[in-house]
């Protein structure tokens, strides 16, 4: 078993990234006076899956921060779902984009509640 020395090399990082990335790029079409509101709102709530991953791979020699901090990653997961939710219901959003991005970040949360379930293997 190969051995991660970086967040950026877990793949739950990964594809949270991705997911925060594609965010950026759609809501840059949303309109200007969703700039305050839900642009700014989706756009924190993605970046901060990210930024909780990596706070976490640095405390996982404490076990409940390590958890701690996933936990947080998996609530801002299914905050930037609510989210996606508002900007398909607005029509920001058109069905595939929506479907696909609420999938990605379903296998996000997935992978979030099974580090949580096994934090021993990730402790150093």
């Amino acid at each position: 078993m190969e051995i991660i020395k970086s967040h950026r090399e877990l793949r739950v990082y990964q594809a949270a990234f991705k997911c925060a990335m594609t965010i950026f790029e759609i809501s840059k079409d949303f309109p200007r006076v969703e700039t305050y509101s839900l642009t700014d709102q989706i756009r924190r709530s993605s970046r901060s899956v990210c930024g909780n991953i990596s706070e976490a791979f640095r405390r996982r020699k404490y076990t409940k921060a390590f958890s701690n901090k996933l936990s947080e990653s998996e609530a801002e997961a299914a905050e930037t779902q609510n989210w996606l939710d508002f900007a398909y219901k607005c029509k920001y959003l058109d069905k595939e984009k929506y479907s696909k991005l609420n999938n990605d970040y379903n296998d996000i949360l997935g992978m979030l509640v099974n580090m949580q379930k096994n934090p021993g293997k990730w402790s150093i």
